[in-house]
């Protein structure tokens, strides 16, 4: 499967997450966020940004829901919830947030 972005074809599994993260960029987010029914904003860029530091500068880390919540609950000087996060990532923030990011698809097991 591919996506057309900008006038570049982009690979992706048949799950719709791409190949490559190197082909990443905002444009690209915004969609697959679109084809997600998602429409980002500031704090879903938050978490992208986040999934995305995680994973290539920390050893491919997949952070798990909890940790997500941890980081963003420092990022945004409050503390989101799970139904927070789910409002923002309805299919699982660590999972639909990483396909949005750009990142392969979670290898984890399980939601927290």
């Amino acid at each position: 499967m591919a996506i057309e972005v900008n006038g570049k074809t982009i690979e992706t599994t048949e799950n719709g997450y791409l190949v490559d993260y190197n082909d990443w960029n905002e444009d690209v987010a915004k969609l697959i966020a679109e084809q997600e029914g998602i429409e980002l904003t500031e704090q879903h860029w938050d978490v992208i940004h986040y999934l995305r530091d995680e994973h290539i500068n920390n050893g491919g880390n997949e952070p798990n829901e909890r940790t997500i919540l941890k980081a963003m609950a420092k990022k945004w000087g409050t503390k989101p919830t799970s139904k927070d996060m789910y409002q923002l990532f309805p299919l699982m923030p660590s999972k639909q947030g990483r396909k949005i990011a750009g990142l392969s698809q979670s290898t984890r097991k399980g939601g927290y």
